[in-house]
């Protein structure tokens, strides 16, 4: 019968600082489990690196190896468990959001993060995952719900928060196209109702939101509560239907600049 090989010191301080740390390490995890020096923390931490077991994800941080990622770049099977550490303050959200709460059937290829961290650049990839970063304010940290991935709570925005950020951003959502169509979902699927939307366009308060969401619940057909409740909070001034695509037509009722293209069913 053979004997049990004893496993070896490195893996089983590894497999310690895994089971105090959770699915992302750091330096501190390491001197706090192993109760060594810092200099020694990150030593250890490089040589693991080097040996496989685990992956950088930025100074300082890094993802365990499962087996069957061995030799291969990307070792995330869950890249939402990264957000609260490397972003946070952070949410999920945008188009991200839309397609957890099914406001879409659309697949976006990277992981839409709203945070109020300061962050170098709109977007990063780690380990072969694309993250498109959004930076707002503390104020706007509201309206969202916490889910747990594994050990890690993971906060995203609630079906009406995801819409009002998108309106906000349109980039964010995809465009405005996209925006509308989720729009759309939101309210033939009873993802929400319209006084949330009202609810949360007024705490977030940019005008511009109830300019955009006024004309395209107009442009659905209601409902009647919130097109009226878009244009009792109308200001001053006029905004963009989507900001990055030229638009010189103003529909004048919603103070909303849009594209010729849009102008069919708006007067």
């Amino acid at each position: 019968m053979d004997e049990l090989q004893p496993i070896p010191k490195g893996r089983g301080q590894l497999s310690q600082v895994l089971q105090s740390a959770g699915e992302i390490i750091s330096v501190e995890d390491v001197t706090t489990t192993l109760q060594m020096e810092r200099r020694q923390a990150t030593k250890l931490l490089a040589r693991w690196n080097t040996q496989g077991w685990i992956k950088r994800l930025q100074r300082g941080l890094y993802a365990p190896v499962p087996i069957a990622s061995l030799g291969q770049s990307q070792v995330l099977d869950d890249p939402w468990l990264i957000v609260p550490t490397l972003f946070g303050p952070a949410y999920i959200g945008g188009w991200t959001a839309a397609e957890h709460w099914g406001l879409t059937e659309q697949i976006f290829r990277g992981v839409c993060v709203l945070t109020a961290r300061s962050v170098r650049g709109k977007e990063k990839t780690i380990q072969g995952v694309d993250f498109s970063l959004k930076r707002i304010s503390k104020r706007a940290m509201f309206g969202t719900k916490p889910l747990w991935r594994g050990r890690v709570k993971v906060e995203i925005s609630n079906p009406a928060k995801t819409i009002i950020d998108m309106l906000d951003d349109p980039a964010i959502g995809g465009g405005i196209r996209h925006v509308s169509d989720c729009l759309e979902k939101y309210f033939s699927e009873n993802k929400g109702t319209a006084e949330e939307l009202i609810s949360i366009g007024e705490r977030l308060a940019n005008g511009a939101v109830f300019k955009r969401l006024g004309f395209l619940a107009e442009r659905r057909g209601g409902p009647d509560e919130l097109i009226e409740g878009c244009r009792e909070r109308l200001t001053a001034g006029n905004a963009k239907l989507d900001p990055a695509v030229p638009s010189r037509k103003l529909v004048k009722r919603w103070r909303v600049l849009v594209p010729p293209s849009w102008l069919a069913r708006a007067s």
